[in-house]
């Protein structure tokens, strides 16, 4: 397919995916949530594809959430908030595991990552950012309720740090450090070396087996709305359907006669 907001590369197993907006801070329009719903159906759908990598265009954002101008032209509208009983959320679309994708996603934030933009941050498996990176929610700000974005992010932030976000709105942002301190991150670099090392993260994942990765990712997330024995109860279905999948794909003999310790300290 070709888009039109945003720019897919698929090499190596890893597909490339590039919020492309910058003239409007990245921000998503309704044609870039059906893109969203799009492509994570056609990434799903590749086997060719093991992982995927989330950036946006050079410029001041990340993203800043819904484009608020575009959303007043006709037919525009992200959320028809009029349509009381059929609006829908926009993260149904933008966000992978809301489109059941489960392989894994890696993030890459630089600039100011609002609002919105936490569709995408709290659906990503790895999130790391720039050390220009800021994150903040002006919702309140402009007199408009907070929910969805932070409710799915209090499963990646302490409830405090949530709350604080959205209230303080417009006057306080996160810089990258306390990104990394409270959660939101996993990793902060150098703007310079932000993709670069979105790319090296996803270049080792791509080459493990790609059911254990889809797998693994897949029993932990959907664990996240379970009680927790019920979640492991049925996290046990998981390595029963998927190991088996992984003889053919790991010789395991090769791996464990090396033995030479290959990792890094993070």
């Amino acid at each position: 397919m070709t888009y039109e907001t945003i720019i897919v590369d698929i090499a190596d197993h890893v597909a490339t995916i590039t919020i492309n907006r910058p003239e409007a801070m990245n921000s998503f329009t309704k044609t870039m949530c059906e893109e969203f719903a799009a492509v994570w159906k056609a990434l799903g759908n590749n086997d060719d594809v093991h992982c995927c990598v989330l950036r946006a265009a050079p410029g001041r954002a990340f993203s800043t959430g819904a484009d608020v101008k575009a959303s007043q032209e006709p037919g525009q509208a992200v959320v028809d908030l009029a349509n009381t009983w059929h609006c829908e959320d926009p993260g149904k679309y933008l966000g992978p595991k809301a489109q059941n994708f489960w392989k894994p996603v890696i993030t890459a934030v630089h600039g100011m990552a609002a609002g919105g933009a936490f569709y995408w941050l709290n659906e990503s498996d790895i999130v790391i950012c720039s050390d220009d990176a800021t994150f903040f929610d002006p919702h309140v700000t402009y007199g408009m309720t907070s929910a969805l974005e932070p409710i799915g992010m209090t499963y990646r932030m302490p409830l405090q740090d949530v709350l604080r976000m959205v209230l303080l709105g417009n006057d306080e942002r996160i810089c990258a450090a306390t990104a990394k301190s409270i959660g939101i991150v996993s990793e902060v670099v150098p703007l310079d070396r932000l993709w670069p090392r979105a790319a090296e993260l996803a270049a080792i994942i791509a080459a493990k087996p790609p059911a254990a990765t889809a797998g693994s990712v897949k029993a932990i997330w959907q664990s996240l709305d379970l009680p927790r024995s019920v979640a492991l109860a049925q996290g046990l279905m998981f390595p029963q359907i998927g190991n088996p999948v992984g003889v053919p794909q790991v010789d395991r003999a090769t791996l464990m006669a090396d033995k030479a310790k290959k990792f890094t300290l993070r």
